[in-house]
């Protein structure tokens, strides 16, 4: 729980480009630092309302992170946002490297046309996840 409290939401304008909203999660990373631990896993939420949009994002924490988007625009720019949270160097525990973010996963909504909320939830070296068939 204690990476979440670095988490962030923005609402920005639909005239927003990819590489503004590549900037925002890479920012949050940034702010964040050696704080969540890392290396970290990123969810991000894109589209829907204020609260989708962070549901999304919890939701993206979720998935393997060695499963991509199976949508190609999104899985390219899960890429994208990987290489440049990666370029920050925190690295593990803060102490420099390559290797800042294991996966950053992207889940999606339809939103309003006046809007582009973005919501980043950071998960710790130690997200897990598990599933079950009954």
């Amino acid at each position: 729980f204690g990476s979440e409290t670095l988490s962030a939401l923005k609402m920005l304008t639909p005239a927003a480009s990819e590489d503004d909203i590549v900037g925002f999660v890479t920012d949050a990373v940034a702010n964040a630092g050696s704080n969540p631990c890392p290396p970290i896993v990123v969810g991000v939420g894109i589209g829907g309302d204020f609260e989708q949009c962070a549901y999304l994002a919890k939701k993206a924490l979720c998935r393997d992170v060695a499963v991509r988007n199976p949508k190609p625009l999104y899985a390219a720019l899960e890429e994208k946002m990987l290489a440049s949270v990666n370029r920050l160097g925190i690295g593990p525990q803060g102490f420099g490297g390559t290797v800042t973010a294991l996966a950053v996963n992207i889940e999606q909504a339809p939103t309003h046309i006046a809007g582009l909320p973005v919501a980043v939830n950071v998960g710790c070296h130690v997200t897990r996840h598990a599933s079950a068939v009954l």
